[in-house]
This record gives C-alpha cells, structure tokens and sequence, in this order.
C-alpha cells in the first residue's frame, strides 16, 4: 500500500510565501477606481507567484499533494467588488496548471465554511453556487480537469437534520454540472458524521473524503465493515485514487482544534485501518506547521517495521 502526504497552503520552509495575501472591503472601498485595480492585481499577482513557488518547493522535496489557497483572488466573489481575475493572470494560471500536469501533482481547494448548501435562505445558496464557481473558474484557467477538487462539508442541522439533508440535496442539485464535477463532500467534527456524508455522497454522486480527525470527535455509531469499500467507490468517477484528511488533537480540553504536528500514535490506528484495506490512498494533513508537519510524519512513520520511504512525500506499507 502506497501512502502519498500533502500539506495545505502555505509552505512554512519559504520565506515570505504566503500564497493568500488579502485586503479587505473596507480597505477597496476607501481607494480610487485606479487604484483599487492596481491593488487587486498586485496581491493576486503575488499570490500566484506564492502558489508557483510552494509548487517548486513541493517538486523539489517530492510532495505530490498541495491544496491551494482559496484567498488567492481578494475580493473574488464580494457583490459590490467583483472583478475579472482570469484574463490579466491567464498566463501565470496556465504556467500552474502546467507545472501540476507535468509533474502529475495532485490539487485542491477547500472553501470556507459558509460554503454550505443546507441554509434555507436562497442566498446563500446562491453565494455558495459563486464561490464554487470562483474555485472552478481558476482550475479550469489552470487546464485542470475534475481531478483536481473543491473541498466542502454538507453543513448546519438547522434543529433537524432530516428535514435540512432533504433540504441540501434540492440546494445541491442547483450547482451547474461543469462545477459540481470537481466538487466532494467531507464529514465534520460536530454535525454529519462519517457515515451520514457518506450516504450523502452515495446519493448525489460525489467523491467522500474521510477526515480522521474529525471522525474521532463526531464518531456516530462508527464505521461498517464495508466502510472503506464504499468510500473508494465513491472515487471510481474521478479516476484517482482516495483522498483523506489527518491532524491530530491540539489536546484533550481542545481535541477538535488541529496540533502543530500530527502524533504518530494517534494517526497509527487510521493508518492500519487503510492498511488492512489495502489500497493505495491520498493523505493531506492539516496540521499548523503544513510541510513541516507532512515531512515529519513521513520521517515518522519512516522508522515503523514493514514501512519503506518511497521520497519524500510518500512511503510504502507492506
């Protein structure tokens, strides 16, 4: 079993990398129209530039999975500040996508929060269908196909959760096709546990992503037998292996908040559990010290009996 690490956004081993430099509406607002363009195109710029730059870092060290920042366009999706971020960067998007392609790396973004599709209130909807949209609108200027993914959770109970899952698969089923394509669901730590998020991404269609973490904080009933079988099915339409998420507890008092690295002892049962599976599987982690906390894991997990490290993001399990 092929185990491959990634991290999310920002690599901590460059100087200055930030790839999700951001201003706010207020800041926009006080400029002139002139200047309000030269800002935006500046800190898009330079968040491009970031993202090229942990691309090169990550080929370097032999990381093959990376989740871009979503703040890579300030101001994208906000209603009375929308702007073209595609035609001035066309270049700088097609030289990631073609660094990503030939390198066959592995891609992703993961909205906020208040991208969810359960509200009752249309307008978030709404909102949630355009900040979809903005994902997309930058993979597609990349060239990327739906390979590459945009991450949310399903959302809110809202007092009830049948009602509100009825209400998300109606919601759900607004996202034009070329979007939803590159969308998947993931279970969280409070609300829809694993097995509800994967029953939902049975229903609509949708790759499940399995976060560990968040599972051991909202366990349900815990996991069938089958569990893993049917999360891999989930991914069949995609042509790509699975994608997990892992991190572990920051402590028992705030065991949902992620640790700056992830403790091998408390990653060690997950890793069995896919072990025993058997197939090879995608990890991203979401600790607080990014590559520095993937590169350690691996380093980690390098020294278990039976375990080979491939290079530098990856290691075989036998």
């Amino acid at each position: 079993m092929q185990l491959r690490f990634g991290y999310v956004s920002n690599a901590l081993a460059l100087y200055e990398a930030s790839p999700a430099r951001t201003m706010t509406f207020a800041s926009w607002s006080k400029l002139s129209k002139e200047e309000r363009e030269t800002k935006l195109h500046s800190i898009t710029d330079t968040n491009l530039t970031n993202t090229l730059r942990a691309l090169h870092y990550n080929i370097a060290h032999e990381i093959e999975l990376y989740r871009m920042s979503s703040s890579i366009v300030p101001l994208a999706t906000h209603p009375e500040a929308t702007w073209d971020y595609i035609t001035p960067f066309r270049d700088k998007f097609k030289e990631i996508g073609d660094l990503v392609k030939k390198h066959k790396l592995r891609v992703s973004f993961h909205p906020n929060q208040f991208t969810l599709f359960t509200s009752p209130k249309q307008h978030v909807t709404d909102n949630a269908i355009g900040d979809l949209d903005y994902h997309v609108a930058m993979l597609q200027a990349m060239g990327l196909d739906k390979r590459a993914i945009t991450n949310i959770h399903i959302g809110g109970a809202y007092g009830d959760k049948e009602e509100t899952l009825k209400r998300f698969h109606r919601n759900f089923d607004m996202i034009p096709e070329p979007i939803r394509s590159h969308v998947t669901l993931e279970n969280d730590d409070k609300t829809y546990n694993a097995i509800e998020t994967l029953e939902t991404c049975e229903h609509t269609g949708v790759p499940f992503i399995f976060d560990y973490h968040h599972h051991m904080a909202n366990p349900g009933e815990g996991l069938p037998e089958d569990f893993l079988e049917r999360v891999h099915k989930t991914w069949k339409s995609h042509n790509i292996r699975p994608k997990f998420h892992l991190s572990s507890p920051k402590s028992e008092k705030a065991y949902r908040s992620h640790s700056d690295y992830v403790d091998p002892e408390f990653a060690l049962p997950f890793i069995n559990m896919l072990k025993e599976y058997g197939e090879d599987v995608d990890i991203m982690i979401e600790a607080k010290k990014k590559d520095l906390a993937a590169l350690k894991l691996v380093e980690d997990l390098s020294s278990v009996r039976g375990v080979k490290r491939l290079n530098g993001g990856s290691i075989q399990w036998k």
